[in-house]
């Protein structure tokens, strides 16, 4: 009875100093949510307190006013309090983020919460609780993408189409934005540009008249074979439905303004490699259906008069994706570097148009010049076996000019007769030593000042010259400096084009993204066919280069991407081109 009696007054005692003692917790209702999902965030406490500070919640937004809510309850005699505020979020993006500390004071002392560390996942499944109004909206809005081919080759062309249904019952829609796009990291992606992008039209979702407009639109080329799955398109609507809540006389439902977030949901694509069998040495991965030919403007000219040789492929396919073949020039015709040309437009398949590369040649004397048939080998999807087109031979006659032989040999003289020199008086007989030479101007030259000036020049430049030369084996031996100097003179030469387009939008971002190919071109040696997102990380990471600039850079990509179809000023335009500049610095000083 005594142990009895000793335990229940320990209990009590603990139970007690337990109550007494101030706590406030922050707990969320999910640590892993994907970026479709909402996140409640409870902070709670024992005492009421004042100056409550929430945390800045980075990474998610406040999508309903906090709430708040108090307990009072008797346990054994004791009275005890709970207090609990609650925000709802939701997430803006995917990553890893920290909700940091929430600040109250109670009793004169200041308290912190301990941070929660939650991680936002790409779109998920969500539960469905049909007696929300959550749900009322996700039964009647969608978010589709329609995948042109589930079995394509490796490097054809895929069209994804992103399709918003909305049923009638929907009286509005007041806005869509994006929450989470797909990083489309095992393709190489175009972005197509939707027009009329708000206009409805009539359409059926599982065999119920719906309403719809193409939101989105992607050419997407896989750079790897097997299965590929095409991450979720995310976005938030904002639309006004009938709730499951009536009306005083319960005889209409009450309307409401409801904020959705849905996805279009995970596609699984099974990409086919190229046949081995019978591939051409020069094919360069070209996939789709092409013409190639090789034209110039000129076929007869004069010596030191330019033409132009153009090496032209159009068609269908992964037109952006391949090297053209480069021309072959003989000896005699001055080559300069091809200027390279596109025309493109997206299509079913991939994307249309041409691509050229148009040589400047200059003959440097008359005669008859051939340039040699080029061939272009591509994978024809049609009858999936590979294809050569192989060009004709052209030939230049140049009919004025210097010939060759004038040029390349030496020039001899003829034999001329030799006659005997006759002394004629005493022309010969010596050489006069001493002179009566005068000066033409009256004054002496000799120890003038500018006699002096010209004796002492040579004297006093000599320091100059050691100075000068200790300057120059100093910046020779500033390896680091020299990195640097030749990184920025490279991102001027790389971004030259884009410079001068500066205020012209798509010729900008058309010009950087080329400069960007290019630069991987020369620095990796890796094809444009081989240019996936995930080859130039794992390449920039075996090279050694800091994750913040291979980020930076593929960053870089996709805002060309990006910014060639939606408006962008001049500022941001500006601020692309020095971060790129910086960027191709650094990553060169490291490479």
């Amino acid at each position: 009875m005594k142990l009895k009696l000793i335990f229940l007054t320990l209990f009590f005692a603990i139970a007690q100093l337990s109550f007494a003692q101030v706590s406030f917790d922050a707990k969320v209702s999910k640590t892993r949510l994907g970026v479709n999902e909402d996140l409640r965030v409870d902070f709670v406490m024992n005492a009421d307190g004042d100056n409550f500070n929430p945390p800045d919640f980075k990474g998610f937004t406040i999508y309903r006013q906090p709430s708040q809510s108090i307990n009072k309850y008797n346990l054994y005699g004791k009275k005890s309090y709970a207090k609990t505020i609650t925000f709802y979020l939701k997430p803006t993006k995917r990553g890893k983020f920290r909700i940091g500390q929430a600040t109250i004071e109670i009793d004169g002392e200041t308290y912190k919460t301990l941070p929660v560390n939650v991680e936002v996942t790409s779109a998920v499944q969500p539960e469905k609780n049909r007696n929300s109004d959550s749900y009322v909206a996700s039964d009647d809005i969608h978010l589709v993408a329609e995948v042109s081919k589930l079995n394509p080759y490796l490097n054809e062309g895929v069209t994804v189409v992103y399709k918003l249904y909305v049923s009638p019952a929907v009286n509005r829609i007041t806005g869509v934005s994006i929450m989470d796009t797909p990083d489309y990291s095992n393709f190489w992606s175009h972005t197509v540009k939707v027009p009329n992008a708000t206009r409805f039209e009539q359409g059926e979702y599982n065999g119920q008249p719906y309403n719809y407009i193409i939101y989105d639109k992607k050419i997407l080329y896989p750079q790897k074979t097997g299965k590929v799955e095409i991450e979720p398109l995310t976005v938030s609507v904002g639309v006004v439905v009938p709730t499951i809540r009536r009306g005083v006389f319960g005889s209409t439902r009450v309307m409401e303004s409801v904020d959705k977030t849905i996805a279009a949901g995970i596609r699984t694509i099974n990409v086919k490699p190229l046949p081995l069998k019978n591939r051409p040495a020069d094919f360069s991965g070209a996939v789709g259906s092409f013409d190639f030919q090789i034209t110039t403007n000129k076929k007869e000219l004069a010596a030191t008069e330019s033409m132009e040789a153009k090496v032209l492929v159009s068609g269908t396919g992964n037109v952006t994706l391949f090297d053209l073949p480069r021309l072959s020039v003989p000896n005699g015709l001055e080559e300069y570097e091809p200027e390279h040309k596109e025309q493109l437009r997206p299509s079913q398949g991939g994307m249309s148009g041409n691509i050229s590369d148009a040589y400047t040649l200059i003959p440097q004397y008359k005669g008859e010049f051939s340039i040699p048939p080029v061939s272009f080998s591509y994978f024809d999807l049609k009858s999936e076996a590979y294809k050569t087109i192989t060009s004709q031979e052209i030939v230049i006659n140049v009919n004025k000019g210097p010939d060759a032989s004038s040029i390349n040999n030496t020039v001899t003289t003829s034999e001329v007769n030799k006659q005997a020199v006759t002394q004629i008086g005493n022309q010969f007989r010596f050489i006069k030593l001493n002179t009566n030479l005068q000066s033409i101007g009256g004054t002496s030259f000799f120890k003038s000042t500018a006699y002096w000036v010209t004796l002492l020049t040579p004297l006093l430049a000599i320091p100059l010259f050691i100075f000068f030369g200790k300057k120059r084996e100093e910046r020779l031996s500033d390896i680091s400096g020299n990195r640097i100097r030749k990184a920025d003179k490279l991102a001027r030469k790389y971004l030259s084009e884009a410079k001068k387009n500066l205020g012209n939008q798509i010729e900008f971002y058309i010009a950087m993204e080329r400069a960007l190919h290019n630069y991987l071109k020369a620095k990796l040696h890796i094809q444009t066919s081989d240019m996936s997102k995930d080859r130039i990380q794992r390449l920039l990471k075996e090279r050694d280069v800091d994750d913040t600039v291979s980020i930076e850079f593929i960053a870089l990509l996709e805002s060309c991407e990006f910014a060639r179809y939606t408006p962008s000023s001049s500022s941001a335009m500006q601020q692309d081109y020095d971060k790129a500049s910086r960027v191709i610095s650094s990553m060169d000083k490291q490479l």
